[in-house]
């Protein structure tokens, strides 16, 4: 089910749903495999999604519903399309497959710039549903979805569909635009890609400039070799008293033992998944989930 923001309607800012993006990231990866989650290289083109009034209704809807099951890499699957009044942007039917049957508000009949957004959801829903990946709450699963729309190549157009002006008052999905900007900056870290192009929307390129600065910091945090003066002096003095920062620092001290040293464990700042390294100095770790390699000073 694809939330819809219409207008009036408050618009959350920030990253309020930080630590259950960063866990969908890491249940991605454990799913797909880091091999798998590189297969999907190839982000979902705007071309592919263009609808403008010149197009045939439903002949045009089931071409951008079928660009969205390519860029998911689903090509077995069939969405089938159909118009209603609703209060959701648009709301999927979860089935065996290899048909499903998606409903999209009736607004989309005339508004069809954000179609693609809509579909985007709605298919990585079904490839959720195909990897047998949810988590147990619905507003968890919700924010899994769109963190698997936008870290596998489709929900750019998800960011793209936000617009707050003095005439609109809109986003789509339950990320906050910056949340958005932020696991589309993973994406584009991981792959080399650069999304700031394919926005539309001035502000939905802002709010990708501030999750682009968060994704950034990720990179730059202690024990990291790549963080600053101050991280490193925090860390310093958290690892001389072997107790965990009170600052709210990610890393955590563990004792293995008598004679046997310290060890640190950190979030990988690609996959999230927690690292433990021994704490000795300048070393390289190897994340064993995404096999990114990382220059630690521990």
């Amino acid at each position: 089910m694809t939330e819809n923001r219409g207008p009036g309607s408050p618009i959350e800012h920030g990253f309020p749903h930080l630590a259950t993006v960063r866990a969908s990231i890491t249940a991605l990866f454990r799913r797909l495999s880091a091999d798998g989650i590189r297969a999907y290289d190839t982000s979902f083109a705007p071309a592919d999604a263009a609808f403008d009034a010149t197009d045939d209704l439903h002949l045009g809807a089931q071409r951008v519903a079928a660009a969205a099951v390519r860029a998911l890499r689903l090509p077995d699957a069939r969405m089938v399309v159909s118009f209603r009044a609703m209060e959701q942007a648009a709301t999927v039917e979860l089935t065996a497959g290899p048909e499903y049957f998606v409903e999209v508000n009736d607004r989309f009949r005339t508004h069809r710039r954000d179609l693609a957004a809509a579909l985007a959801h709605e298919v990585a829903h079904v490839l959720l549903h195909r990897l047998d990946l949810c988590f147990p709450g619905t507003a968890e699963n919700e924010i899994l979805t769109d963190t698997a729309a936008a870290y596998l190549g489709a929900g750019w157009l998800l960011l793209d569909a936000y617009r707050e002006d003095a005439l609109t008052h809109q986003r789509f999905g339950y990320l906050t635009p910056e949340e958005f900007g932020y696991v589309l900056a993973k994406r584009a870290a991981l792959f080399g890609e650069d999304p700031a192009p394919w926005f539309t929307s001035p502000q939905a390129y802002e709010a990708y400039v501030r999750g682009r600065a968060l994704a950034g910091r990720d990179h730059r945090r202690a024990p990291l070799t790549a963080a600053g003066p101050l991280a490193r002096r925090r860390y310093a003095k958290a690892r001389r008293a072997g107790a965990d920062p009170a600052d709210g620092s990610a890393y955590r001290f563990e004792h293995q033992g008598a004679g046997a040293g310290l060890r640190v464990s950190f979030p990988c700042p690609v996959c999230a998944q927690r690292l433990r390294v021994p704490v000795r100095g300048r070393l390289r770790a190897r994340c064993g989930l995404c096999h990114t390699v990382l220059d630690c000073t521990t």
